[in-house]
């Protein structure tokens, strides 16, 4: 494992990041994007290319590219009650039964968070209507690596909020079919209508509607480097909830901490994605020593060290510092989708924190838990967004409206002054309008 030492020296390397749309495809992966899109030459033309097809042509433009890019061929992208209903049986019931528990946890955590969030009010005829946003489509990416638990983390908060028809894509395997675990999932979140339908082409179909998919409010949801572009082209035309891109962990680590478990951590994000960010930084070089051992020996432990060797490779290592002041800086500065706080008085360490995604404060508070069955929505800010946004949740499906609804009174208080405004700018009929209620007829 990389060791970086200084501050300054990390911003410049490990901490350093990639603009979106950099990213550099496999040539595999160019090859099947040319074959399926045409001569494109950027991965923002060949997503132009497949959203106008899909506006265009709809239901067999999304069946088109899904099949070119899924390898999986079928004519119906809408999956039936009875597939879903049978997907029970292919699934362990001690897996269900783990479904539900997290689900459980998630719904209550978002029913808790819904009596805190965006509040309908009115004070003398003048407040704020809130109310769910109708439709929403959520990406459920994956077919090799599943993640029943984004299904429940994306779309529980959402029936949560009061959405009525929550409806998910989810890439279908070469028999045409969505995984029944996926399948499962969404039947206990209370999802309404599952399509088989992936990438750039599913957020197509999500944003303008065809003869199967019908138009949503807002697209949600993580997804490749396709479906992020596609999540940025179409917004306006609906809503999005965040830009998301691979998985990144920061873990900050003292003196104290146990080097076997920061390697876990790290590890448990390393291997989601080759482009996956695990991240150490510590004030103890010792440290970053045996973690870097500790990677090396639990790498050889994992059923997809390749992905996490090569993450570690990529965009992994360890950054020593001065001190935990110095280290929560350079955190905030990158702003981690996760902030890891392996040291003394983690719990106190975590209210300075201004920019992650989400903090995980001591050894038994691992990232992992939060993944599953800790309750808040894993769906979290990536690529320093976490500046900016929060991870998922009830708030994101929903919207307020501004109501104004006084009387003669009211108006004769609040009233003069509008007009004044209103002429100040040069708007006569603004007043007017104000003035001729007022009985100013002039």
């Amino acid at each position: 494992m990389k060791i970086i030492i200084g501050a300054e020296e990390g911003r410049r390397t490990l901490l350093r990041r990639q603009p979106l749309g950099e990213t550099e495809l496999p040539d595999a992966v160019w090859q099947r994007t040319r074959e399926a899109v045409g001569d494109v030459s950027t991965v923002e033309e060949a997503v132009r290319k497949i959203l106008q097809d899909v506006r265009q042509d709809g239901d067999a433009a999304v069946l088109r590219y899904c099949q070119a890019f899924d390898g999986a061929a079928y004519s119906t992208l809408r999956v039936g009650d009875d597939e879903v209903r049978a997907a029970y049986d292919q699934v362990d019931p001690e897996v269900v039964a783990a479904l539900r528990f997290a689900a459980d946890r998630i719904r209550a955590f978002h029913e808790e968070q819904r009596q805190h969030v965006l509040q309908s009010f009115s004070r003398d005829g003048i407040g704020v209507q809130v109310t769910a946003l109708g439709r929403v489509g959520i990406n459920a990416p994956g077919t090799a690596v599943v993640y029943p638990s984004s299904v429940l983390m994306t779309a529980i908060p959402a029936k949560v909020a009061g959405v009525e028809d929550v409806l998910i894509a989810s890439p279908a395997g070469e028999d045409g079919r969505v995984p029944a675990i996926k399948l499962v999932a969404a039947d206990i979140a209370g999802v309404d209508s599952v399509y088989r339908m992936s990438g750039a082409q599913a957020i197509a179909a999500f944003a303008y509607g065809t003869a199967s998919v019908p138009k949503v409010d807002k697209v949600c949801g993580p997804g490749n480097i396709f479906v992020t572009l596609a999540k940025r082209a179409v917004f306006g035309e609906v809503g999005i909830d965040a830009l998301y891109g691979p998985s990144e962990t920061i873990v900050i680590a003292d003196e104290t901490a146990n080097p076997v478990l920061c390697a876990a951590d790290l590890l448990a994000q390393a291997e989601h994605d080759e482009l996956a960010t695990p991240i150490l930084i510590t004030t103890s070089r010792k440290l970053a020593e045996q973690v870097g051992d500790e990677v090396e020996r639990q790498l050889q432990l994992l059923e997809r060290e390749q992905i996490a060797r090569a993450a570690f490779e990529a965009r992994g290592g360890a950054v020593v510092v001065e001190s935990i002041e110095e280290a929560l800086a350079l955190g905030d500065e990158f702003a981690p989708e996760h902030l890891c706080l392996l040291m003394k008085d983690a719990s106190e360490w975590a209210k300075r924190v201004r920019n992650a995604g989400g903090v995980f404060a001591g050894e038994m508070s691992p990232e992992s838990l939060g993944d599953y069955t800790a309750g808040p929505s894993h769906a979290m800010p990536t690529m320093g967004t976490a500046r900016f946004s929060s991870p998922l949740g009830v708030q994101d499906f929903l919207k307020g409206t501004s109501i104004v609804a006084v009387g003669e009174d009211a108006l004769r208080e609040i009233g003069p002054a509008a007009a004044r405004i209103a002429r100040a700018e040069g708007f006569t009929a603004h007043a007017r309008s104000i003035e001729l209620r007022l009985g100013d007829e002039s």
